[in-house]
């Protein structure tokens, strides 16, 4: 199954999740000292006869540069439920997070840990397309998804903060 789920970016296509994982370690390489942070989160569109999800992975290098890519699912149906909607996105972001082992993060981590008193640093963040104000639809759904991210070992963020979802995944979804 895993060897099912395919990546792309502008400059590559069909990448395995092993291809990935080596590119943000290639990336992470370039710069030990780095603060990076590996944020990964899942926007949808709802179109006439299907539903489009992205789910966009980007390691960032603070004021160095990012590397990304994405992964599409398209659901044959409109789904036309916001709950549904956003349980999918949180469950797709989940499932990528599920193949970042223990033995992955630690590889990530290695690469940083000799720098930590120089200052470098390394999160990984869940973005969640939600957000918490008042007219927000999806306010009620902020806890729920929150706890999901956060049982995963993430740091969840939601919008104004979810930009890979809520920006850098949305630009796929259109």
């Amino acid at each position: 199954m895993v060897n099912d789920i395919r990546f792309q970016n502008l400059q590559e296509r069909n990448m395995s999740f092993e291809d990935v994982f080596n590119r943000i370690l290639k990336f992470m390489n370039r710069n030990q000292r780095g603060n990076y942070r590996l944020m990964i989160g899942t926007d949808s569109q709802v179109h006439h006869d299907y539903t489009l999800f992205i789910t966009g992975i980007v390691i960032q290098s603070e004021g160095k540069g990012v590397w990304a890519c994405i992964r599409k699912v398209s659901v044959p149906r409109k789904m036309g439920r916001l709950h549904e909607r956003i349980s999918r996105e949180t469950s797709l972001t989940e499932e990528i997070v599920a193949l970042i082992t223990e033995e992955k993060k630690n590889r990530m981590i290695d690469i940083i840990l000799p720098h930590i008193y120089h200052g470098a640093t390394f999160t990984m963040e869940g973005h969640i397309d939600i957000g918490s104000g008042k007219k927000n639809k999806t306010k009620i759904y902020v806890e729920e998804m929150m706890a999901r991210i956060e049982s995963m070992g993430l740091e969840p963020k939601i919008k104004p903060n979810s930009f890979v979802a809520s920006s850098y995944a949305n630009r796929f979804t259109k």
